[in-house]
């Protein structure tokens, strides 16, 4: 069964090949991640003829693409079936797909391998700098994508932790502190997933997040928007204006709206007066 940082890598390797073909100029690109095993896995493949290649399971450090994984670096050859610097365990797939010129590139992320990124030609060629460039950007970039989804998923995970911990005790206990400060992070970086399933679980947990807390505070309580609730923690914790805009991933004019809001709701006329309210209420530790 593939992990979640299998399918991960899966995803943004498959949509990088319609980019990359058109930046490299090869017809066909194809890639894979590497799985726990060390293996690679090619699934994603455009601008293919055949099947041949599709499933195909390559050892780190064998035919072209294993070998630049294991090397972590771009590797490329005139006519795969004649290199004489690579294995050839796979050239059966090779040869059905008609490929001659190919070029590999890794895609790392935290010094970890996760994938490779292949392209080739149906002729003999010695492949230009300006195609190994555009394999070497399409791989930096998916590394990137690949980086933030790892840590939207640790960030998730912290907050299920999170919430977990704090489901005991009250609004007093410092634990809760944790738990907002988590959700504020959660809800910056879903704005940057694009993967929009993603990006729902993300704000999923933070809607339950935003309920778990809500059933600590008095029944009494004026309702606060989560964000209202986020900027007065920060507040609470001595944060300026400029302090939470940078934690929270907002403009200072958007957090100035929202404590004037949150203020107006406590029936609050100063900051302190506003934290010290929504204490008493149990809407902050």
């Amino acid at each position: 069964m593939r992990s979640h940082t299998d399918r991960d890598a899966t995803t943004e390797i498959g949509s990088a090949l319609p980019g990359l073909r058109r930046a490299s100029g090869l017809p066909v690109v194809f890639g894979g991640a590497v799985r726990a095993t060390g293996r690679v896995h090619y699934t994603e493949l455009f601008g293919v003829g055949t099947e041949a290649i599709r499933g195909l399971v390559v050892l780190q450090g064998r035919g072209l693409g294993g070998k630049a994984v294991s090397m972590r670096r771009p590797l490329w050859v005139p006519d795969y079936l004649e290199a004489e610097q690579i294995s050839h365990e796979y050239d059966e797939a090779v040869r059905a797909e008609g490929l001659k010129a190919l070029v590999a590139t890794p895609i790392v992320v935290g010094g970890r391998e996760r994938g490779v990124l292949l392209g080739g030609l149906r002729r003999s060629l010695t492949l230009g700098d300006r195609t190994v460039a555009a394999f070497e950007a399409a791989a930096r970039e998916a590394g990137q994508r690949i980086a933030v989804r790892d840590e939207a998923r640790r960030r998730e995970a912290e907050a299920r932790r999170a919430q977990a911990a704090a489901e005991e005790p009250g609004p007093a206990s410092p634990r809760w502190s944790e738990v907002r400060a988590l959700n504020a992070e959660l809800r910056s970086l879903a704005a940057d997933v694009e993967d929009g399933a993603l990006r729902g679980r993300l704000l999923e947990v933070c809607a339950r997040m935003d309920a778990a807390a809500r059933a600590r505070t008095r029944p009494d309580a004026p309702r606060l928007a989560p964000r209202e609730v986020e900027v007065l923690g920060c507040v609470a914790e001595g944060g300026t204006n400029a302090d939470t805009a940078a934690r929270l991933g907002l403009r200072p004019e958007t957090v100035k709206a929202y404590l004037r809001s949150a203020m107006r709701r406590l029936g609050a006329h100063t900051r302190l007066e506003a934290v010290s309210t929504a204490r008493r209420y149990g809407l902050l530790p």
